[in-house]
C-alpha cells in the first residue's frame, strides 16, 4: 500500500492550495483518512481527518478556512486550504487507515509528506 501526496507549494498569505492523497496496492477498505502537519520543532498534529461515512474534524486552528473531502471511488482525500497563514506553513502528511485483508486487522498508513509553505 502507498499514499502518494501532491499539491504543495510555496503560496502568499491569504492565498489557497489544494493537497490531494491517493491511495494504492492491495486495498479492501479504508477506514478514516487525515491530514497531519509538522513544523520545524513542533509535533505531528491533526489537521483534519474524514470518516469512510465522510464525517470531519478539524483541528481549531484551520476550522472555517481548510476543507476535507474524499472520493472513495478514486481512494484519494484532498485539503483545500483557503485564506493561508504564515503560520500553516509545515510539512503535510497524509495519514490512512487502510484494510488490507478480511482477517487483517487495518494498519495505518503514511504519505511521503509535502511541504506548504506560506510567505507573509
Amino acid at each position: 500500500v502507498q499514499l502518494v501526496e501532491s499539491g504543495g507549494g510555496l503560496v502568499q498569505a491569504g492565498g489557497s492550495l489544494r493537497l490531494s492523497c491517493a491511495a494504492s496496492g492491495s486495498i479492501l477498505r479504508i477506514n478514516t483518512m487525515g491530514w497531519y502537519r509538522q513544523a520545524p520543532g513542533n509535533q505531528r498534529e491533526l489537521v483534519a481527518a474524514i470518516t469512510s461515512t465522510s464525517s470531519t474534524n478539524y483541528a481549531d486552528s484551520v476550522k472555517g478556512r481548510f476543507t476535507i473531502s474524499r472520493d472513495n471511488a478514486k481512494k484519494t482525500v484532498y485539503l483545500q486550504m483557503n485564506s493561508l497563514k504564515p503560520e500553516d506553513t509545515a510539512v503535510y502528511y497524509c495519514n490512512a487507515e487502510i484494510a488490507t485483508g478480511i482477517l487483517r486487522r487495518p494498519d495505518d498508513y503514511w504519505g511521503q509528506g509535502t511541504q506548504v509553505t506560506v510567505s507573509s
